[in-house]
């Protein structure tokens, strides 16, 4: 089997790619090559330039929980500065770029392929104070482990919705790399507020993205604390949804986002989606205690995901599949978080509708409409954005 190159390991094996003058790294645990090692460690002994890193969500070492950060202002391997980026845009990140007298931003770190994962948005944040600081702007690219033939769901309508988990309009699951998202923000959002950003980005070897992502050769690194395997990206697609809801997402279990349940669920939730034999997924009934989080300590009941067949597989459809069973079966417990309730901070609009992209999806529930019904089919990629963005030879059709 031939093994995918990611483009932190083609930047090591030539700093050249990088470029010249000082280098500030966007990178955390994730950043690694394929023997484990971490990026920033490999540039540095390679002779690249770096002089600073900045951290994003989780931390550079990943030690903290969602919507938190290190207050670690130094690193002993590499014995640079860490400078947290997490949460900073606007005049604030320009000010932390502009002062690190860094030349060039090196972003790299492992997306999941899925608009509500937050690193893809601290890559935003970064591209735009680099165009308006007047730095250059590289991205190290890594394959998206949902793969990159199909995008499902819908996208964000930006007026009104726009947050730290979605500030452009991109399907939820949208099948580009963090290079090709790149080329698009750097084409369409930043060129439309006036902005030019200087872009590169180092691409990956090897990578079919019609395949799986076990097809790469790579080593999984957990992308964070509550996402052990790819199987928990695929689920967490579709079931991230119910970080809105009063339903537990399996926060402080061993198998967030494959794991749901709440005191008021029973055993007809289970038997219920069985009953639907939705593809590449089956369903188990299961009770568990989150040690943390919703319920924490509470023994509830509820239902794993067990993704069978990932090309089958269709997340966006089954998390809302798993949404209307329990808004049906349960309508007088089920309930959407209220507006300011939610995991990053004191936002005041509901979370469901920042992770949905709009108010659709709460307010389709709520009339006792079906949430199902707002999914269309998968598209291809190819479909949904053009080629103009796109790194890699894409399949025609899904």
């Amino acid at each position: 089997m031939t093994r995918t190159r990611t483009g932190a390991e083609r930047a090591v094996d030539d700093i050249r790619l990088l470029g010249d003058g000082p280098i500030g790294l966007l990178t955390n645990f994730t950043g690694t090559l394929p023997d484990l090692g971490r990026t920033s460690e490999a540039l540095v002994a390679a002779g690249a330039p770096v002089t600073v890193l900045f951290g994003p969500e989780h931390g550079l070492n990943g030690s903290v929980q969602a919507g938190e950060t290190e207050a670690q202002t130094h690193d002993p391997r590499t014995d640079l500065p860490i400078v947290e980026t997490y949460l900073r845009s606007g005049d604030a990140l320009d000010d932390v770029l502009a002062g690190s007298g860094v030349e060039t931003v090196v972003f790299d770190m492992q997306d999941l392929g899925v608009r509500y994962y937050t690193y893809i948005w601290s890559m935003f944040d970064a591209m735009e104070s680099a165009a308006r600081t007047g730095l250059r702007f590289v991205v190290l690219d890594r394959p998206d482990p949902l793969g990159g033939a199909v995008v499902e769901g819908q996208g964000l309508a930006v007026e009104g919705f726009s947050s730290f988990v979605g500030r452009s309009d991109i399907h939820q699951r949208h099948g580009l790399t963090a290079g090709e998202l790149a080329r698009l923000f750097a084409g369409r959002d930043l060129a439309a507020r006036g902005l030019a950003l200087d872009l590169d980005v180092v691409r990956v070897d090897g990578w079919d993205p019609a395949g799986d992502f076990d097809a790469t050769g790579l080593p999984w690194v957990p992308a964070s604390p509550n996402m052990p395997t790819v199987d928990t990206a695929f689920a967490f697609c579709g079931t991230g949804l119910f970080e809105g809801t009063n339903v537990s997402e399996g926060r402080g279990t061993t198998r967030p986002f494959e794991t749901l349940g709440a005191p008021y669920i029973d055993g007809r939730l289970a038997a219920r989606l069985r009953e639907r034999e939705l593809p590449g997924v089956l369903f188990r009934e299961v009770w568990f205690a989150p040690t943390f989080h919703k319920y924490a300590g509470t023994t509830v009941r509820g239902v794993q995901l067990h993704v069978t067949d990932r090309r089958a597989y269709r997340p966006v459809a089954t998390g809302l599949a798993v949404l209307d069973a329990i808004a049906d079966l349960y309508p007088d417990d089920f309930r959407f978080l209220p507006p300011g309730e939610r995991l990053d901070g004191p936002d005041r609009r509901h979370a469901v509708d920042l992770l949905w992209g709009s108010d659709g999806l709460r307010r389709t529930v709520e009339a006792g409409g079906s949430a199902s019904g707002l999914v269309g089919p998968p598209r291809a990629v190819t479909d949904a954005y053009g080629d103009d963005v796109l790194l890699y030879p894409r399949v025609s059709s899904v």
